[in-house]
């Protein structure tokens, strides 16, 4: 229903900013965001015409997302993907997963899932696996050998 969607690979790359900026999990950055989410995914159009910061800082403000302490940045001990990087496996993980679904409750089932905890840890290469098996993973509920 929604491959290659934009309008998603832009909502969870702005997820991924807002969760670095304010040292939040995605997850409560997601909860933080209520309907705004929506209004990301819609206008995301509009919004991606000005800098993410400026994007970010916008979201951030309005739904008062306070500083947290999920730093998964500084224990990564190798280089660290970019925010666009990581948007981009969310979008293929929920475009896999969610494929009828509803993209606001999808985004919120991954975003909530163990599998994006494990996503979450730099210092493996689980995010830089293929998307079908990313998306085998969740849909089997563990980690593939």
């Amino acid at each position: 229903m929604f491959k290659n969607d934009s309008s998603l690979f832009y909502t969870c790359s702005l997820i991924e900013y807002i969760a670095r900026k304010t040292k939040n999990h995605p997850k409560h950055v997601i909860k933080c965001l209520g309907d705004d989410l929506e209004r990301i995914y819609e206008f995301e159009d509009v919004f991606h015409c000005e800098p993410i910061e400026k994007v970010a800082d916008d979201f951030i403000n309005r739904n008062d997302i306070t500083r947290g302490n999920f730093d998964y940045i500084s224990k990564c001990e190798y280089l660290v993907p970019s925010y666009w990087d990581i948007g981009k496996v969310f979008e293929r993980l929920i475009e896999d997963c969610y494929v009828q679904e509803d993209v606001f409750n999808a985004i919120r089932e991954v975003y909530n899932s163990w599998l994006a905890d494990n996503i979450y840890n730099f210092n493996t290469d689980l995010y830089f696996q293929p998307r079908d098996y990313l998306a085998q993973c969740y849909k089997e509920g563990k980690i593939l050998e």
